[in-house]
């Protein structure tokens, strides 16, 4: 790869880590054969220390890959609503809300008044929505919307930024 961005770490960074477990388990695999007593073990296309040595190899470009995705989410920054955001704050940001987009649909959801049941046979009871759910409804839409503008800013950046990192023997 001649251009290596953000957004291709990222992406490689969760394929070796894919890659590693499944090597783990080829690992284990490779460890033990049963074999009938006295006789020879069977060839193996692999042997553990090889499979050892892949996963060693993976895990440092795994770690090499996250200094790198860290210092540039640390030192690259978008720009939302006229202000510098680095990019960990911005993901944080779009987490958030996210969460209060959440939040604000549940409550959105609710109906300004619902019958109580099973609190006494005489009296009934009414829940009341001390708010107003279709202003929640909308702030939740607003609050959604603002988290897929952040995230697509922080994706188009990711596009931006050239990591140091060779790749290559993952082409």
């Amino acid at each position: 790869m001649n251009s290596f961005t953000l957004a291709d770490g990222l992406r490689l960074r969760s394929l070796l880590t894919k890659q590693v477990k499944e090597l783990k388990q080829e690992l284990l695999r490779a460890a033990f054969s049963v074999i009938e007593k006295g006789q020879s073990l069977p060839d193996q296309k692999r042997g553990v220390d090889e499979i050892d040595y892949d996963i060693k190899v993976m895990r440092q470009d795994i770690m090499i890959l996250d200094r790198l995705i860290y210092e540039a989410n640390l030192t690259n920054a978008i720009d939302y609503q006229g202000e510098a955001i680095p990019l960990v704050e911005a993901i944080e940001y779009a987490m958030q809300l996210r969460a209060q987009a959440m939040l604000y649909k549940q409550l959105g959801a609710s109906p300004k008044e619902q019958p109580e049941f099973g609190y006494g046979e005489v009296a009934s009871y009414v829940r009341v929505a001390r708010f107003d759910p279709d202003e929640y409804r909308e702030k939740a839409q607003q609050y959604e919307r603002n988290a897929n503008k952040v995230s697509g800013l922080v994706n188009a950046r990711n596009y931006q930024i050239e990591l140091d990192f060779d790749a290559s023997r993952y082409e």
